[in-house]
């Protein structure tokens, strides 16, 4: 395999805020966004503005998402949760705080026994997010 698996989270009419959401808090540039209404893409026409792709990156960090013009499920998200390796605490603490805004904190950004500050927390939007910053030498 070449490089690393990039996660692509589906939302369902909620797709530009959670870009706006995840730009700030991961401190992303919005490189490509293409919504429905921009593309021959056979949509909805309520489906419009609710975004076809979109591509979020820093440096070597990406994540792409998408809105889905399928009804969203009605159980949360479970069973995948995604992980961040931050650079250091002031990184980790920084995410932690704005992923953590109007989400669910699953455990606190502590010193864990591997030798790192570790914090789960489950986003608004119901994705869930390891943070993981290795202990500075």
């Amino acid at each position: 395999m070449k490089g690393s698996a990039v996660p692509y989270l589906t939302f369902y009419g909620h797709g530009k805020e959670a870009a706006d959401f995840y730009a700030k808090v991961f401190e992303l540039e919005q490189r490509n966004i293409q919504k429905y209404g921009d593309a021959d893409f056979p949509s909805p026409p309520e489906a419009a503005d609710y975004l076809l792709h979109c591509h979020l990156q820093k440096g070597e960090f990406q994540i792409m998402l998408a809105d889905s013009v399928d009804k969203q499920p009605e159980s949360r998200r479970h069973g995948l949760s995604l992980t961040v390796q931050c650079e250091n605490e002031e990184e980790a603490q920084r995410i932690y705080d704005g992923l953590r805004a109007e989400g669910e904190v699953l455990m606190e950004l502590q010193e864990m026994f591997w030798g790192a500050k570790f914090g789960k927390v489950r986003d608004k939007f119901g994705f869930v997010w390891d943070l993981n910053c290795e202990k500075e030498e």
